[in-house]
Order: structure tokens, then sequence, then C-alpha cells
């Protein structure tokens, strides 16, 4: 199975579930700025309990890992779970929208767009900048600023300031923000 073709029976399986959702991560830095290899999906999803039920009885059982209490727990907290496609070991981070003014926003803001050839659904670049900031400043810093100054590089003039400035100083982002306009000048 290719990269696209696991992001394409997810995202398949989460329509039919009836789930949103949006992919994030490399796969929409990679959309935004400059491609990069990943072993992994990340994707985010509002499901209902019933429909969290349906996607995860939509995964055969010999081609995908997924623990349904896990699934459960990371709806009721809002956190996240993983399925593991069986032969490739290519992983898909799932990770529940969270219940605050950016991720909805974010969420609300997802573009359809075509990756793999498929019609799909994907976080702005402006969201993606932001949310990689958040994952910087959480400790993961040089692969996300990396991911940052990419997208800055290929999207700049197009990028929404006013947005992005507007939640970088309402999420305290502003160093992160800083270090990643200097990594797009200097690359």
């Amino acid at each position: 199975m290719t990269l696209g073709d696991l992001v394409a029976r997810i995202t398949e399986s989460l329509e039919r579930a009836g789930i949103p959702f949006m992919l994030t991560g490399s796969l929409a830095s990679s959309f935004h700025g400059e491609p990069r290899s990943t072993r992994d999906v990340d994707v985010v999803i509002d499901p209902s309990p019933e429909g969290l039920s349906a996607f995860l009885a939509s995964l055969p059982a010999d081609e995908f890992y997924a623990d349904g209490e896990t699934a459960r727990t990371a709806l009721a907290e809002r956190g996240q779970f993983n399925v593991v496609e069986a032969a490739t070991g290519w992983k898909v981070d799932l990770v529940i929208r969270k219940d605050r003014p950016f991720s909805r926003a974010e969420f609300e803001r997802r573009t359809p767009v075509e990756v793999f050839g498929r019609p799909t659904f994907i976080a702005t670049a402006e969201d993606t900048i932001i949310a990689k900031l958040e994952w910087a400043r959480a400790g993961e810093s040089e692969r996300q600023l990396r991911d940052v100054a990419s997208i800055v590089a290929v999207s700049g003039e197009g990028l929404d300031m006013t947005y992005l400035d507007r939640w970088i100083q309402g999420l305290g982002l502003e160093s992160m923000w800083e270090q990643a306009r200097r990594q797009s000048r200097s690359g």
C-alpha cells in the first residue's frame, strides 16, 4: 500500500462514517511548502460516538490495527489514537478536534483540495503554520520550524498575515514565529 492508497482508504472510511476531517501535519506542510518524506499521516477528526464506532468497524482487522478502547478514550478526552496499516506499518494519527477557539476556527477553514489524485480536506497554510509553531513550542522545534519556514518560503505573499498575527499573538507563539521567519529568510 502506498501513502496515497492509505490516505484514500482512511479518508473514504471517515467520509462513509460521516466524520468531518482534515489532513494536517507533514502532509499539510508538504502541500503548502516543500515536500518532505514522512512515515505517518496526521488527520484531525470531529466524530460523534456513533461515527467513531462506524469508522472503526469499517477497518478490516487483517489490514488495520486500531484499539477501539483507546479511540473511545481519545474521543472522551479530546486526545488522539492511532491506526496502523498492517502490511507496511504506516501509522495514521487521528487527533480529535480540540474544543478551543483556534481549533474550531482551524477546522472551519479547512480547504477542499486534491491530494494523491483524490479530493480531500486539508488545513490551510496559515493554520498549518500555527499548529506547527505550537508543536515547536512543545519541544519538537527544529523539524516543525523547518516546515514553517518552508511554507513561508513557498506561500509567502499569499499568506493571510492578519489571521496569522491574530492567532500567533493570541496563543503566545511570537518567539517560535520569529525563529521560523529567520530560517525562511536564511534558507
